[in-house]
C-alpha cells in the first residue's frame, strides 16, 4: 500500500505503541491496532474506488475508440461520396462537350458533303456544255451555268471548323488537392484546464469555480463545466454515484452555482475546454465542501392536528378526531374500536417509532425536527401561509414535554408571531415574552450557535436582525415548530450566509438577550 504522509504518521505511531507498550497495557495496543485498522480499512476503500475508476476508465476508452473508428469511417465514405460525385460530374461535362463538339462537325460535314454533290453535277454540267456547237444552245447553257454558280451552296460555305479537337480545356490538375488530402490529421484538441481550489469559493449556498489553462491557446471557443453532488470526500467514484450536470457555453474561466440546496457533503467539480470542432480532456476533478443542516420534520411526534410532510406543516382541524373516536371505542366495550372515516384520511401519517418521544398533545400544536444540533453554526429559513393565524419558531431540548408549548418552559426558546384578534410579535423563553418593535418579514431566518451559545432570528431577505438569545444549551437541541390556523414551509441545506456571520461578529453585547425575560411578565 502506498500511504499519504499522515497515513504514514498514524500506522507508525500505532506501530510504535504496539512494539514498546508493556504487556500490561492492552488497552493501548487496542487502540493502536484500531487506529491500523482503520487506517487500512479506508485505504483499501480507496484503492478500490481508484481501481473502479480504472475499469471505467477502460471500458471508456473502448467504447470511445470504437465510436471514432465509425466517425472515421463516415467522415472517409462522405469523402468518398464527395470525390464520386465531382468525378461523375466531370464525366458529364466531358461527355457534353464531347456531344456538342461532334453534333457541330457532324452538320458542317453534311453540308459539306451536299455543298460537293452539287458542285460535281454542276462541273460534269459544265464540261459536257463545252461540246454545244450551236452558238444559242452554248449561250443558253453558258447562262444557266452561271446562274448555278452564282446561287451554289460551294462558294457560301465556310471552310473553316466551327469547333477544334481540343479539350485541353477540360483536362484536371489535382496535385494540390493531393497534397491537401495527405496533410490530413487528427483534430487539435485543447489541452486540460486546471481547477485552482484557492480561487473557488463556497458561501450563501453558491460555489464559484475557477479554472486556468496551463498553455495559452487562442483557439478555445468556450469551456463545459460538470458538477456533481457527493458524500465522498477526494477523488470522485464511479459506483453509487449521482450523474454528472453539465453547464455549457461558459466563455469565462470561472462560474457561479448560485441557489443550491446543500443537501450532500460535498461536490465534485471538473471541466473542459472547447475549439470550434472539439472538446478537450477533463480537468483533474475538485471535491469541494458544501456542508449544511438538512432536516425534516419529525411526524412520528407531531401533534395530531398538523398534517406534517418533510418540509411543510399545516394546521388540520379534523386531524384529532378519529384518535378521539377511536379511544372512546377501546373503553366503550360494546361499540367497535375501528377508527372513523375522519380519522383514516390522515391516517397516512407513520405510527411513532418504537423508543420515540411521545406525540405533542393538548394545545401544543408542536412538531420538531428530525435531526438534533450538537455543536457548530447552523442556519434555516421558515416561510408562513399568508392566511397563518398563530405559529412559533425557534429550538427546543429533546425533553420538550408532550404538553408543552414552545417558549413557555427553560428547555425552549422561539419567537411567536399571534395574528388572531390582536397582532403581536414577540420573543418567548421560559414563559416570559419579550415583545418586538419591528415589522413581521415575509420569511424568518434562524442562526443557531450551539457552542456559542446563541439563538438569532432574521428578516430571510434583508437579513435584518430580529431577536437574539443568548445561553449555554446543555444538551442537543432540535427545530420546534408550532401552527395554528394556517401553515408553514422550511428551507434546509442552506449555509449560514456571509450577511448573518458579518452581523454576528458585531451582535455579541448588543442588547436583547435572553436575560431580558428574566424581568418580563410571565404569561
Amino acid at each position: 500500500y502506498c500511504f499519504k504522509e499522515n497515513e504514514n504518521v498514524t500506522v507508525g505511531k500505532a506501530c510504535f505503541l504496539i512494539s514498546n507498550v508493556t504487556t500490561g497495557s492492552v488497552n493501548l495496543q487496542q487502540e493502536a491496532l484500531q487506529r491500523i485498522i482503520s487506517t487500512l480499512a479506508n485505504k483499501n476503500d480507496e484503492i478500490q474506488n481508484f481501481i473502479d475508476t480504472l475499469n471505467h476508465t477502460l471500458k471508456g476508452v473502448q467504447e470511445n475508440s470504437s465510436n471514432i473508428l465509425s466517425e472515421l469511417d463516415e467522415e472517409f465514405d462522405s469523402l468518398y461520396s464527395i470525390l464520386d460525385e465531382v468525378k461523375e460530374s466531370m464525366i458529364n461535362c466531358i461527355k457534353q462537350e464531347q456531344a456538342r463538339k461532334s453534333q457541330e462537325l457532324q452538320s458542317q460535314i453534311s453540308q459539306c458533303n451536299n455543298a460537293l454533290e452539287n458542285s460535281e453535277e454542276l462541273l460534269e454540267f459544265a464540261t459536257r456544255s463545252l461540246d454545244i456547237k450551236e452558238p444559242e444552245e452554248f449561250s443558253k447553257a453558258a447562262r444557266q451555268i452561271k446562274d448555278r454558280v452564282t446561287m451554289a451552296s460551294a462558294f457560301r460555305l465556310s471552310l473553316k471548323p466551327k469547333v477544334s479537337d481540343n479539350m485541353t480545356h477540360l483536362m484536371v490538375d489535382f496535385s494540390q488537392e493531393r497534397q491537401m488530402l495527405q496533410t490530413l490529421k487528427f483534430l487539435p484538441v485543447p489541452k486540460a484546464p486546471e481547477i485552482d481550489p484557492v480561487e473557488c469559493l463556497v458561501a450563501d449556498n453558491s460555489v464559484t469555480v475557477a479554472w486556468r489553462m496551463l498553455e495559452e491557446d487562442n483557439k478555445i471557443d468556450h469551456f463545459i463545466l460538470e458538477h456533481r453532488k457527493t458524500n465522498f470526500d477526494g477523488l470522485p467514484r464511479v459506483k453509487d454515484e449521482r450523474c454528472w450536470e453539465i453547464i455549457d457555453n461558459i466563455k469565462g474561466t470561472e462560474y457561479t452555482l448560485s441557489g443550491l440546496k446543500f443537501d450532500s457533503k460535498y461536490m465534485n467539480f471538473r471541466v473542459r475546454a472547447c475549439n470550434k470542432a472539439v472538446a478537450g480532456e477533463y480537468s483533474d476533478p475538485v471535491t469541494l465542501e458544501t456542508k449544511a443542516l438538512n432536516f425534516n420534520l419529525d411526524n412520528s411526534s407531531s401533534h395530531l392536528n398538523l398534517k406534517v410532510e418533510d418540509t411543510c406543516v399545516e394546521w388540520d382541524p379534523t386531524g384529532g378526531k378519529g384518535q378521539e373516536s377511536k379511544m372512546k371505542g377501546k373503553e366503550n366495550k360494546g361499540r367497535s374500536g375501528t377508527p372513523s372515516p375522519k380519522r383514516t384520511s390522515v391516517g397516512s401519517r407513520p405510527p411513532a417509532v418504537r423508543g420515540s418521544r411521545d406525540r405533542f398533545t393538548g394545545e401544543s400544536y408542536t412538531v420538531l425536527g428530525d435531526t438534533a444540533i450538537e455543536s457548530g453554526q447552523h442556519y434555516w429559513e421558515v416561510k408562513a401561509q399568508k392566511d397563518c393565524k398563530s405559529y412559533s419558531v425557534g429550538v427546543a431540548y429533546k425533553t420538550l414535554g408532550k404538553f408543552d408549548q414552545l417558549g413557555k418552559t427553560n428547555t425552549s426558546w422561539c419567537i411567536h408571531v399571534n395574528n388572531w384578534l390582536q397582532n403581536t410579535f414577540a420573543a418567548k423563553h421560559n414563559n416570559k415574552v419579550k415583545a418586538l418593535d419591528v415589522t413581521v418579514p415575509e420569511k424568518i431566518g434562524v442562526f443557531c450557535d450551539f457552542d456559542g451559545g446563541q439563538l438569532s432570528f432574521y428578516d430571510a431577505n434583508s437579513k435584518q436582525l430580529l431577536y437574539s438569545f443568548k445561553t449555554k444549551f446543555t444538551q442537543p437541541v432540535l427545530p420546534g415548530f408550532m401552527v395554528w390556523c394556517g401553515g408553514l414551509s422550511l428551507s434546509t441545506g442552506m449555509q449560514v450566509p456571509s450577511a448573518v456571520r458579518t452581523l454576528q461578529k458585531s451582535e455579541n453585547g448588543m442588547t436583547g438577550s435572553a436575560s431580558s425575560l428574566n424581568n418580563v411578565v410571565t404569561q
